[in-house]
C-alpha cells in the first residue's frame, strides 16, 4: 500500500472508529500500555503520550528533557529507567545504547519494556521475552513507539504510522492523534483508565520559567483520550500563542464593546483595569500584553463568557 493511501486510511480510522473497552481486569499490577516517545527536532521539543488500564499512568511512563532525550518505561515499569535513562542520554548516549545499559543492570529485564528517543532524534525500543502479549515496538525517525497487553500489533502500527502521517504538526497534537489511532486499531485488551501528555522544550514553560510546555494527565476516565484531548485544547486557550500579526487593534469601536461586556461581567471602571481583572479571573495572562491590541482568543474568550 502507497504511504498516502496508508495515511488516509488511518485518519479515517481514527476519525470514525469508536473508543472501545474489552477484557475485565486482571490483577497484576502491570503497566499494560501502548505509548510513543517522539521529538521534533526543528522545534526543539521531545515528548511522551501514553495510554493504559492502569490507574494514573503517567506518574509512572513518561519522561523527558529538552535537548536530551524521552523515555517511556512500562510493563512491570521500572520508574528508575526515567532519571537514570536521562542521565546516560545526557552524558552523550544514544537511545540504543541507553536502552543496553539500562536493561543490562536489570536483573528483571525479561519483565521490562520500554522506549527511548535521545537528543538527536534516534530511536530505539525493547520489548522482554516474558512481556505479555501482545506486545512489541516500532521505530522510526524521532520516535519509538510500543507496546504489551494489547489486542494486536496493529495497536504499536497505528501509533507509528500516525506519527509519521502528520509531520506537519505540532508534537503535542501529534501524540494525542497517535493515541487516539491506536484506540481505534484495538488498543490494551483489558480496556481503558488513564492517559498522558508531556511535552518540554527549553524555557516553553509557564512565564519561561520552565521546559514543561505541555503536561497533562487523566488518571482515571472511562475515555481517558478524548478527555486528554479536551483538556489539552483547554491548556492551548490559556497558554498557547497566537501569531502577533493575528492580534486586533482596539479601535474605538472595540474598546466600547470590550467595556459594556466586562461590566456585563461585573468588571467596571477603567477598562484597562478591568480588562486586567478579568483575564487573571480567567487565567489568561499569558495571552495579554497591554489592550492596545488583543489575541482573538482572549476576545472569544470575553464574548463566549458574556455572551455574544
Amino acid at each position: 500500500m502507497a504511504p498516502n493511501s496508508r495515511c488516509a486510511e488511518v485518519s479515517s480510522s481514527v476519525s470514525t472508529g469508536q473508543l472501545r473497552r474489552t477484557a475485565a481486569p486482571q490483577a497484576a499490577p502491570l503497566v499494560s500500555t501502548y505509548s510513543i516517545v517522539a521529538c521534533d527536532l526543528h522545534a526543539g521539543q521531545w515528548g511522551v503520550a501514553v495510554q493504559s488500564k492502569f490507574l494514573a499512568v503517567g506518574s509512572v511512563v513518561p519522561w523527558a528533557e529538552p535537548h536530551v532525550g524521552a523515555i517511556a518505561t512500562q510493563s512491570y515499569a521500572n520508574p528508575r529507567y526515567g532519571p537514570d535513562g536521562l542521565a546516560l542520554l545526557r552524558e552523550g548516549r544514544s537511545a540504543q545504547e541507553t536502552i543496553d545499559a539500562l536493561v543490562a543492570a536489570d536483573d528483571d529485564r525479561a519483565q521490562r519494556q520500554v522506549g527511548v528517543v535521545d537528543g538527536q532524534g534516534r530511536s530505539a525500543t525493547f520489548s522482554g521475552e516474558e512481556c505479555l502479549e501482545w506486545a512489541g515496538g516500532r521505530t522510526g525517525d524521532g520516535y519509538a513507539a510500543q507496546g504489551n497487553i494489547l489486542v494486536s500489533e496493529a495497536t504499536v502500527d497505528a501509533l507509528a504510522l500516525t506519527f509519521e502521517c502528520n509531520a506537519g504538526m505540532p508534537l503535542a497534537e501529534r501524540l494525542i492523534e497517535c493515541l487516539a489511532a491506536a484506540q481505534a486499531a484495538g488498543g490494551d485488551r483489558r480496556g481503558q483508565q488513564s492517559s498522558s501528555l508531556l511535552v518540554v522544550e527549553k524555557d516553553a514553560g509557564y512565564a519561561s520559567l520552565s521546559d514543561v510546555l505541555v503536561d497533562l494527565r487523566v488518571d482515571d476516565h472511562p475515555h481517558p483520550i478524548p478527555e486528554l484531548r479536551r483538556l489539552y485544547d483547554l491548556h492551548h486557550a490559556v497558554f498557547g500563542a497566537t501569531p502577533r500579526a493575528e492580534w486586533v487593534d482596539v479601535d474605538a469601536a472595540l474598546a466600547e464593546e470590550l467595556r459594556e461586556r466586562l461590566a456585563d461581567l461585573g468588571y467596571d471602571g477603567e477598562l484597562e483595569q478591568a480588562f486586567s481583572e478579568w483575564v487573571g479571573t480567567e487565567n489568561l495572562e499569558e495571552r495579554v500584553d497591554g489592550v492596545e491590541r488583543i489575541d482573538p482568543v482572549v476576545l472569544n474568550a470575553l464574548r463566549t463568557k458574556q455572551g455574544s
